[in-house]
């Protein structure tokens, strides 16, 4: 069972749509108990980092993660949910799930750079990865943030994008690969990584 974590943070129907897109008929969920019995899981979202992880922990999902990461299952996370797999954010200096070591940073306000980060950019692939595969050199991602995951380990790093600075867009560490990119608004080569991860057995990370 496909499972989408619904903990109001929007952006679910197209994930949902592109899945579904892909042969699979996920199950859209805010209950914890449904997330543990998940054979996969995608965890999407946009929003503060705050107000996602209040509402995490009030409906017990924040422990539903950590649990389907301890047993192997694989997880995909999607902007919000790429950031707040770390152990703290410096949106609202936020505490988060600590489910990869590291720290969510805010993008530098530079003159002439526009925060928050939105359109279509390159993806610099670092690593091979089972959900990245059959990507070319050069593909272009959507994004939409401010923030951006930055792991401690820089093994856990993915993908980097370039918008004022060289930025982590694609990290992952054992069963838990996440994007700061939308790949379900990202046309054919978003369709690709959607369908590489529901194929994945959620080996082949660091």
């Amino acid at each position: 069972m496909v499972v989408i974590i619904d903990y109001d943070a929007g952006n679910l129907t197209s994930v949902e749509r592109s899945l579904r897109a892909l042969g699979e008929a996920p199950l859209v969920t805010p209950e914890a108990e449904t997330v543990l019995r998940a054979s996969r899981v995608v965890f999407p979202g946009v929003g503060a980092a705050g107000a996602a992880m209040a509402t995490l922990k009030s409906r017990g999902l924040d422990e539903a993660l950590q649990g389907v990461f301890a047993r192997g299952i694989p997880i995909l996370g999607i902007c919000l949910g790429a950031q707040i797999i770390l152990e703290a954010s410096e949106e609202n200096d936020a505490p988060c799930l600590g489910l990869l070591p590291g720290r969510t940073r805010a993008l530098p306000r530079r003159a002439g750079l526009k925060i928050p980060h939105m359109g279509w950019n390159r993806v610099r692939f670092l690593r091979e990865h089972p959900v990245f595969r059959g990507l070319p050199e050069g593909a272009e991602f959507y994004f939409v943030h401010s923030y951006f995951p930055d792991p401690a380990d820089p093994a856990l790093v993915l993908g980097a994008t370039h918008h004022g600075v060289d930025f982590p867009s694609a990290v992952g560490g054992r069963n838990l690969v996440a994007t700061q990119f939308h790949p379900e608004k990202s046309g054919r080569f978003g369709l690709q990584i959607l369908k590489n991860f529901l194929a994945w057995d959620g080996a082949g990370a660091q």
